[in-house]
């Protein structure tokens, strides 16, 4: 798309800004509430992560596709629908009655997500024709996630503490239709001449279910059983289902992931990596907030002040890693971040029932920042180096899905492991107050130490897998981190 002279290219930018900042606010401003929401709605210990994953598995399941209609049916015409489909899905979240309304709602809004984020990031892309233009304005565009994340904590304190949890969702209400208002008359709309209309609608469709159907699988093992039946039955069809969009995707002439692209070992690396360092990230967030809220009794607001640390210190280790990415290359960088955060996590694994802020949790939390930081820069690089350009898309929304998708995945699995833990000593103990805070406690302490395992195979696999033939084509320019965020 070429921008004629009427357009305000800097106004364009601010209106897609707001979209994803709506998007990334959501992400941290739903963790703070988490322990109301379970009271209010009256969640499971087991079922509560669907608030979560119901988000995650849509929003990462259909990015690609967001990102590929967005391209054919115009990024202006998705970026505004998937706006509208947020906002409209977050009031019906705060509206929510019951819990299954509010994990159906969540589920929209995943969707409403996985339309904005491509579109808006293409929006940006091809509004900004002059390289250093284009520089600045993802500069902002990272910024607006980063500074998003961090303000989420803090308003989803307030506005839990001071008004309502359901507030955490209505917030987005007039945001939407602000920006929807402002898209329709300020934001060009443009296509991609890709020769063909056609998208892979079944193959995220698929792939989606299939997901699902293994989270699904593994949140009711700790009720049926891990041999039971269903257990074994929801497994069976997640993997069926994901065996039939490797197919599909391996038949089809639009597909929505061309899987000639893992062959390139960096990319197919980073992307495993990174799906377990989400995985004890999500866990981490989740079990942090109920931890702090439920047993430490912090109020909202307090939970977001306490998160905030986490914020700043990804920041600080992201400056290093592109301080030091010259020196020690990519791999080195990762392996080291992820040491370092790994340290951080097994600290946290070994919190008390009658913890203290500086000494059980901000000790944690300056080592797993500072880790995080370290370790999101290069892995960011090995994900979207050495493609062709026509590929550069397709890198970029894979390594993103790859967080979503190992969030949701891990974090089934620590909630799982967490809930399993509990259960067991309170059968065999009484069940007191005391006993039962002993028995949580014990629970995250088991989730906290698979985190910490998981993260610590990300480094593992980066050392057996990536050799420095597979590094030559890896532009260490943190530039690229922006373009991909």
């Amino acid at each position: 798309m070429r921008t004629d002279s009427t357009t305000n290219r800097w106004l364009v930018l601010v209106i897609a800004c707001l979209a994803q900042f709506m998007v990334v606010l959501d992400n941290t401003i739903v963790n703070v509430a988490l322990p109301s929401v379970q009271r209010g709605l009256d969640f499971s210990p087991a079922n509560l992560q669907w608030v979560i994953n119901a988000y995650t598995l849509i929003f990462g399941g259909f990015l690609l596709l967001g990102g590929r209609a967005a391209d054919l049916l115009g990024r202006r015409r998705l970026f505004v629908a998937g706006v509208a489909l947020f906002a409209s899905a977050s009031l019906l979240n705060g509206l929510a009655q019951s819990s299954t309304m509010l994990i159906l709602g969540r589920g929209l809004q995943g969707l409403g997500g996985a339309l904005v984020s491509p579109a808006a990031l293409s929006i940006i892309m091809t509004t900004f024709e002059d390289n250093a233009e284009r520089t600045r304005a993802l500069g902002v565009w990272s910024a607006i996630a980063a500074g998003g994340a961090a303000f989420g904590l803090l308003l989803g304190g307030v506005l839990t503490d001071l008004v309502s949890w359901r507030w955490n969702f209505f917030v987005n209400v007039p945001v939407g239709a602000i920006t929807v208002a402002l898209a329709l008359r300020h934001v060009p709309e443009s296509h991609a001449d890709l020769g063909h209309r056609r998208f892979d609608a079944v193959g995220a469709t698929t792939v989606t279910a299939g997901l699902l159907a293994i989270v699904f699988g593994i949140v009711k093992a700790q009720a049926w059983g891990w041999g039971s039946a269903r257990t074994i039955g929801a497994l069976g069809l997640g993997a069926l289902l994901l065996t039939a969009f490797v197919a599909l995707e391996s038949r089809s002439t639009a597909p929505l992931v061309k899987l000639s692209i893992f062959r390139i070992r960096s990319i197919a690396t980073a992307n495993a990596a990174m799906m377990l360092v989400a995985s004890a990230l999500f866990g981490m967030f989740f079990f942090v907030s109920l931890y702090t809220q439920d047993v430490l009794h912090y109020s909202p607001l307090t939970a977001g002040f306490a998160f905030l640390p986490l914020s700043l210190g990804i920041v600080i280790g992201a400056g290093i890693a592109q301080a030091i990415l010259p020196r020690l290359g990519v791999r080195n960088v990762s392996v080291l971040g992820l040491a370092v955060a790994t340290a951080g996590i097994l600290w946290i694994a070994r919190v008390p029932v009658h913890g203290s802020y500086v000494p059980d949790l901000l000790a944690s939390f300056v080592p797993m920042s500072i880790g995080m930081g370290l370790v999101f820069v290069p892995l960011t690089l090995l994900a979207t180096s050495g493609v062709q350009s026509d590929d550069a898309g397709l890198a970029s929304g894979l390594f993103n899905s790859a967080q979503q998708v190992g969030g949701s995945l891990g974090l089934a699995i620590l909630a799982t492991l967490s809930v399993d833990r509990t259960s067991a000593l309170l059968r065999h103990g009484a069940a007191t107050a005391t006993a039962r805070a002993a028995a949580t406690v014990s629970g995250y302490h088991v989730a906290f130490l698979a985190a910490a395992i998981m993260m610590a195979a990300g480094a593992v696999l980066l050392v057996i897998w990536l050799r420095r033939r597979h590094l030559e084509g890896v532009a260490l320019d943190p530039s690229a981190v922006a373009a991909a965020a």
